[in-house]
């Protein structure tokens, strides 16, 4: 389920409420708006991986992983590993396949800040792609970032 367009929805409603507003009124919404963002993924990030327990405590026998990759939410349904013939099994399966997206526990916590220097051309373009998906450029290269891991991952059998 990709999540853009939830978090697109609410900037829009936000950016729409201050329409009632004066012009710094609306700057400051659509600033604001575009600030939030990333915290409004973690949100949504948070309530989808609540909600996937709740449903994996009343299946019983499975339990429903929700991820997080990129701007899409991966949901999965697993046996959890003291049902499927043994914990050690299990665990050599989990050590054989990593999971290379990210769940809430794994984006959860400190936030740290980089600087990045590129070229004027690059920034520009990179700009442009986060505009037309709908993201900040902060969250673009952090979603660039995270595909070029899982690439990574995938490329040296980790996945």
């Amino acid at each position: 389920m990709d999540i853009s367009e939830y978090t697109a929805k609410l900037q829009n409603d936000l950016v729409t409420a201050a329409e009632l507003g004066d012009d710094h009124t609306r700057r400051i919404a659509a600033s604001l708006s575009a600030a939030i963002e990333p915290s409004v993924r973690l949100v949504l990030l948070a309530a989808a991986t609540e909600l996937a327990k709740e449903i994996g405590a009343k299946l019983g026998d499975r339990e429903v992983k929700v991820n997080l990759d990129g701007s899409e939410l991966l949901v999965d349904v697993v046996r959890p590993p003291n049902s499927t013939g043994g914990e050690a099994a299990d665990n050599e399966k989990a050590d054989e396949k990593k999971d290379s997206t990210y769940s809430f526990d794994d984006v959860s916590g400190d936030i740290s800040r980089v600087t990045l220097r590129m070229m004027e051309q690059i920034k520009a373009r990179a700009e442009e792609a986060a505009n037309q998906n709908g993201v900040s450029l902060n969250s673009w290269v952090s979603q660039a970032v995270q595909g070029a891991l899982r690439d990574q991952m995938r490329k040296n059998g980790m996945d």
